[in-house]
């Protein structure tokens, strides 16, 4: 047998000795793994479909659904503009984070942990994870509801029942990463057949909605609210952990042209898994228009309009629209909880593994995320029942929106650095572009933090103390909050990244995926006896 060849600076992390600290390292040891051929074809496209679909599911999970029914609801299509804005976004910043992936060879939550001291770090990892509990209880309230509208299970009993029904799913993880990606593009299809024959029912007037999508309007600070929440159920923190670290699972050529190729298939990849769950969002924003400002409704839907959550809309649909509407809306809302719960999954993994160089079984890290997800989730099941649940998962969305820059920041700053990606760094155009939409994003966020505890304390029915008080902790609060950004825009980058040396050999060039991310999604290594 052959001696093997000599070892490859590579996108890889072992115990052995290395002479640069931040060099990576790969064991020669062959894995199940999606390998993308090194010529030029656009064919190789299809080698980089997956990752995408997988970061796409948090666009159109039941958080996005219940925000998007009470925008219809509440504003009819005056918020479709904030989707095509979020959605054209998201494809600038998944990009970013699938570009500091495929260059770097180490995802952001890596990257955090060798770029801030330990405080930062810390405070920087609690914040994804409570970013990741608050993705997850829409999730589990949404597949509660689902399994209400279908099998008429009570909440309460739906919540915990979905505590242990994506653990069966994650069962698929042992067949291959290609299986699994698969299977959440067959599920993302399903939500998207489902919604766009809901749209086939309601019927929408396509001016209307055309106006809406390309013409700005806020009204009032209901319309901010969720204007915030489409925000942060669009742009997810977790999203950017979870990207960058997805595209790790493909062996790509180590050559300037290989890596260019595999940015833009990522971005292409990316822009396709958008324009479904674009399309998903504005046809569940049109639906909830159309039929909640219909002329035709009696008094009671009227009514059930104004306070619209996932389990209202439900039987909305089956008034208006038919029984067997109302049954495609469960099936979609099922499809899309259990499938955001494993990418949710994932991503809880890699911001673990990056922050704290700790990992844990999937199964264990999904009990643990599950768990602080559905103890909040039981509880307001159980007291305020369907309404008190979409609720909650109006102001998990929102948590997710106030806690995007300090998953974005950093990533801007990453992208930008020339040390960090060389010759793949933002230019000036993409910089500024990047850096204009996280400033909007924040600038939303705190208008409506200020707007929120000046209304609340001009109408409270407290002393002039107690007000007082309360007024001193909120401006303190956003203090706090601005320093906190500011800190992150300010800081310098201070860790460069070890550049991968490329050979003139092509051959020579062709690197593994990271062990570690492979082995998350991959569990099963190739043995000498099945070659």
């Amino acid at each position: 047998m052959a001696a093997p060849p000599p070892q490859q600076p590579q996108f890889m992390t072992t115990n052995d000795r290395r002479t640069h600290p931040d060099e990576p390292l790969i064991d020669n040891i062959e894995y199940d793994q999606i390998v993308v051929p090194d010529n030029k074809s656009w064919k190789n496209l299809f080698s980089y479909i997956g990752p995408g679909f997988l970061v796409c599911i948090a666009y159109i999970d039941p958080g996005n659904f219940q925000t998007d029914l009470q925008a219809g609801a509440q504003y009819k299509y005056g918020l479709l503009w904030i989707i095509l804005l979020a959605s054209c976004a998201a494809l600038v910043i998944q990009s970013l984070a699938a570009n500091l992936g495929v260059v770097t060879g180490k995802h952001l939550a890596e990257h955090c942990r060798k770029e801030y001291s330990k405080v930062p770090n810390f405070i920087l990892w609690i914040l994804a994870e409570i970013a990741i509990v608050a993705c997850d209880i829409p999730e589990v309230i949404g597949t509660a509801f689902a399994l209400n509208m279908l099998f008429n299970i009570p909440l309460w009993c739906g919540v915990l029942i979905t505590g242990l029904s994506t653990l069966v799913l994650l069962v698929l993880q042992q067949y291959g990463v290609r299986k699994l990606e698969i299977f959440i593009a067959f599920l993302v299809l399903t939500i998207a057949g489902c919604f766009f024959a809901e749209l086939g029912y309601a019927k929408p007037i396509a001016s209307e909605v055309l106006h809406g999508l390309f013409v700005p309007q806020l009204e009032g600070s209901g319309a901010t609210k969720l204007a915030i929440s489409l925000l942060g159920a669009m742009v997810m923190p977790h999203n950017l952990f979870l990207h960058s670290a997805l595209v790790l699972s493909r062996k790509i050529p180590r050559s300037v042209s290989g890596i260019k190729e595999a940015c833009r298939f990522y971005m292409i990849e990316s822009g396709l898994a958008l324009l479904v769950a674009f399309f998903i969002n504005v046809s569940v924003i049109s639906v909830s228009g159309a039929v909640c400002n219909s002329p035709n409704l009696n008094p009671d839907d009227l009514e059930s309009c104004k306070n619209l959550d996932l389990n209202e809309a439900s039987f909305l649909l089956k008034n208006v629209l038919g029984n067997w509407s109302s049954k495609l809306f469960a099936v979609a809302l099922l499809a899309s909880g259990q499938s955001s719960t494993i990418t949710g999954t994932y991503a809880g993994q890699y911001v673990m593994q990056g922050f704290l160089d700790l990992r844990l079984k999937p199964w264990i890290r999904n009990f643990l995320t599950r768990c602080l997800a559905i103890v909040p989730s039981l509880i307001v099941a159980i007291i305020g029942g369907a309404s008190g649940a979409g609720n909650l998962i109006i102001i998990a969305s929102m948590i997710l929106s106030f806690e995007l820059p300090f998953a974005l920041i950093p990533l801007l700053k990453f992208t930008s650095c020339k040390t960090k990606m060389g010759l793949y760094a933002n230019s000036f155009s993409i910089a500024a572009t990047t850096w204009i939409i996280g400033s909007l994003i924040m600038g939303i966020n705190i208008y409506y933090l200020a707007e929120k505890l000046v209304t609340s304390l001009r109408h409270s029915k407290m002393s002039v103390v107690g007000i007082v008080f309360c007024g001193f902790l909120g401006f303190s609060a956003m203090l706090v909050y601005l320093a906190s950004i500011a800190y992150l825009v300010i800081r310098k980058n201070k860790e460069g990244s070890h550049l991968i040396a490329l050979s003139e050999r092509p051959e020579e060039n062709a690197g593994l995926p990271r062990e570690d991310i492979v082995n998350m999604q991959l569990p099963q290594r190739r043995t000498t006896d099945d070659l």
